[in-house]
């Protein structure tokens, strides 16, 4: 397929499909359904929920495409070996702040644990599933790239543009994005397919903020509505 020109901040892109990847962040049940890690800590998942419409329309059109798709999921390992040194910030952050590990019950009344693999609560959201020939891979960082093979499965496929989506944005989804800027990729974050709950309320949320530091420093923003456009 021939390039495409995407429209965006703060240019419009061209993207070649046959180089170019959908990255879904983290639109997992701990944080994005009813029972999950977010819902049971007292925040707000209804930004999170709103995405996925879009996101689903966005991974329709990647399809139609040809486009690889590649989901992350965060979680660790069931004996949390993986989450870092005893005394390192990601496993006294986790431990201590979301609970990392404790057992709750899904929405079903089955047994599960908070951000641990394969339970539901790293699944991703029903309306989200994916597919024999997408790629899922599991971090237990933020960023996407830290210890993972993302980067290499990107090289094999020889990507070059990639488009991303996910929760939250300024966190797992702007550390993957920072990280592959310093990889060479070329971003764009699709802004209706990302949310974010910390700062919602305030007068310019996180969310706003990552978009604009995005734009400005990290590469491009657009919408899953200019994205369906590109490609019709």
């Amino acid at each position: 397929m021939t390039e495409v020109m995407l429209s965006a901040k703060p240019s419009p892109i061209s993207i070649d499909p046959d180089r170019t990847a959908v990255i879904v962040v983290d639109m997992q049940n701990d944080f994005g359904s009813k029972g999950g890690m977010f819902d049971q800590a007292g925040l707000d998942i209804s930004g999170i929920q709103n995405v996925v419409d879009p996101t689903a329309r966005t991974l329709a059109t990647a399809r139609r495409a040809g486009i690889k798709i590649i989901y992350l999921k965060m979680a660790y390992l069931p004996d949390l070996s993986d989450m870092g040194a005893p005394n390192s910030p990601n496993r006294v952050r986790h431990l201590a702040v979301l609970g990392v590990g404790q057992l709750i019950k899904n929405p079903s009344g089955q047994a599960s644990r908070i951000l641990i693999r394969d339970t539901w609560g790293t699944d991703i959201v029903d309306d989200l599933k994916p597919e024999a020939a997408d790629v899922v891979i599991y971090k237990n960082r933020f960023s996407g790239f830290y210890q993972t093979e993302l980067d290499a499965i990107l090289k094999r496929a020889g990507i070059k543009h990639i488009i991303v989506t996910g929760c939250t944005t300024s966190v797992c989804v702007e550390s993957t994005i920072r990280d592959a800027y310093f990889r060479d990729y070329h971003c764009v974050l699709l802004t209706d397919c990302s949310s974010e709950p910390i700062g919602k309320d305030e007068a310019r949320s996180n969310h706003d903020a990552s978009i604009l530091v995005i734009e400005m420093c990290f590469g491009w923003v657009s919408t899953s509505q200019h994205f369906a456009e590109a490609f019709q």
